[in-house]
């Protein structure tokens, strides 16, 4: 069977069906497992059929966000810090605490998931600035602003005037897949494209990103099942 990833980050996986008997392009979103299918007549082209899923391509994400069981942050959750899942704890005193698979969260159990988010962003900013500070002196060029927002359709972005913008939910995925991402957004600084040079950039700056990038295709819609 055919397939097709939609763009995006995580991109999307359409699995293609051809049907001797279809009269048209019809799309199906599995409510067990979120698996996107599209049906299409036996001799209909895939350039046919890209055509069709770029114009679907913000429907289909809409319902695949919605497939996805989500999750309410609060005490006894685990979820997951830096690839690896913690539990979340009561805690004592102002600040949040890590011990081991366990975090800390003072305060009343109705501020824990408020407190846990604003954490999460704290630490995705230390985290990304360091990354983006060390691959942008690597490559000998500047940004000129870090932004953190939580977008479903990309992990990361870069404007023409060296603006870089993270979801800061990359605090939750393992220290590589965050890695990969700030060295993407920072090849962007030198290549605002996806281009060959772009790629051997990219590859240049992290070595073997197809493990991560791959990582975030299969997995990167699980960090949005977590409800803050």
């Amino acid at each position: 069977m055919d397939v097709i990833t939609l763009d995006g980050n995580p991109g999307i996986a359409v699995h293609l069906r051809r049907n001797a008997r279809a009269k048209r392009l019809t799309l199906r979103v599995s409510q067990i497992d979120g698996a996107v299918t599209l049906t299409l007549p036996k001799r209909a082209s895939l350039r046919l059929a890209r055509q069709f899923l770029s114009e679907k391509s913000v429907w289909i994400e809409e319902v695949v966000a919605r497939q996805a069981e989500g999750v309410q942050v609060e005490l006894g959750v685990k979820m997951p810090l830096a690839g690896q899942p913690v539990r979340l704890s009561a805690g004592s005193g102002k600040r949040i605490l890590q011990d081991g698979s366990h975090l800390f969260v003072p305060g009343k159990p109705e501020q824990v998931a408020r407190k846990t988010a604003a954490w999460l962003k704290a630490l995705a900013r230390e985290r990304l600035a360091d990354a983006s500070d060390r691959y942008a002196t690597t490559l000998g060029e500047q940004f000129s602003a870090i932004t953190l927002r939580d977008t479903r359709s990309r992990w990361g972005s870069c404007t023409t005037d060296g603006r870089l913008m993270y979801s800061w939910r990359l605090i939750m995925a393992p220290p590589d897949v965050l890695e990969y991402v700030a060295a993407h957004e920072v090849a962007h600084l030198r290549e605002m494209n996806h281009s060959a040079d772009f790629w051997a950039l990219v590859e240049n700056l992290f070595p073997g990103y197809k493990i991560e990038r791959k990582w975030l295709r299969e997995h990167g819609a699980e960090l949005h099942r977590y409800r803050f």
